[in-house]
């Protein structure tokens, strides 16, 4: 299995412009990675002279963008909204097929107060199955993920409760999105990643690799040394014939030191598994 981050820790200075985003892909490489995530908020401008620029950076660092992060809510209340989001999301397929990105991982959208759970999960499900073709016709596979809490949204996921992602992943199972399945945001909510994956096993195309300082609490740590049971969970997706892509989620604050403890405690861990 090829091994690929998205370095939380690290969108405060990327972000910021304080490192770029092909010095982040340097840092990468000399840790060890295969490939690198981005979120879609690294993404400076869409002209042409900077992506181009962009590209030409990357191809020679040698390193490739495996994953691009985005933030559609299709959950909004506001119908208005709801049709931005959707644009958005048509402009970031094509903004991936443009940056050579493999995957485009995609959300359901905001836990929003008051919001009725079966309409939230039409709504989802309706949004996906308009959207899917569009993955297909520009070549980048959309991942959905069970998601916790993202710095771009003031409330959590919907899918925070796996139950809601099942159900939602029932929904569209008629699509070609498959699932990027995160093991850190399972454990914050309270569950076992080891309990949900078996529902949904022939549809990984993915792995977020988090890990949580306790189960029950969004609370990201160095991965490995928290309570997300990583190890068996490898065990059990090799033993199902997965060989792909894991994209550690970094996302301890512990920089660049996280960055390279996540990548050699992964790779033992997949080693030994």
């Amino acid at each position: 299995m090829k091994v690929s981050c998205l370095p939380v820790s690290l969108f405060d200075e990327i972000c910021s412009g304080r490192m770029s985003l092909p010095q982040w892909a340097r840092r990468a490489k000399e840790i060890g990675y295969d490939g690198i995530d981005i979120s879609i908020m690294f993404i400076k401008n869409r002209t042409p002279t900077y992506l181009d620029a962009l590209k030409q950076e990357l191809q020679e660092i040698g390193l490739p963008i495996v994953m691009m992060t985005t933030y559609p809510d299709f959950t909004n209340p506001d119908p208005v909204q709801r049709e931005r989001e959707y644009l958005y999301l048509q402009a970031d397929i094509a903004l991936a097929s443009e940056l050579h990105i493999r995957y485009l991982r995609i959300l359901a959208g905001q836990a929003h107060p008051g919001l009725d759970r079966a309409q939230g999960i039409a709504w989802v499900s309706d949004y996906f199955h308009r959207i899917a073709p569009l993955g297909k016709t520009y070549g980048v596979g959309l991942v959905f993920e069970n998601h916790g809490k993202p710095g771009a949204w003031p409330h959590v996921d919907f899918t925070y409760d796996p139950t809601v992602f099942l159900d939602i992943c029932r929904r569209i199972e008629d699509t070609d999105i498959r699932l990027n399945f995160d093991t850190g945001n399972i454990t914050a909510f309270g569950g076992d990643p080891l309990k949900v994956v078996p529902s949904v096993v022939d549809r990984l195309e993915t792995i977020h690799v988090t890990d949580m300082e306790q189960r029950g609490r969004f609370s990201p740590t160095v991965i490995g040394t928290g309570v997300t049971p990583n190890q068996p969970f490898f065990q059990y997706i090799k033993r199902h014939g997965f060989d792909n892509w894991l994209c550690i989620e970094e996302a301890s604050g512990c920089g660049l030191a996280g960055i390279r403890d996540a990548y050699h405690y992964v790779k033992q861990a997949c080693n030994e598994a």
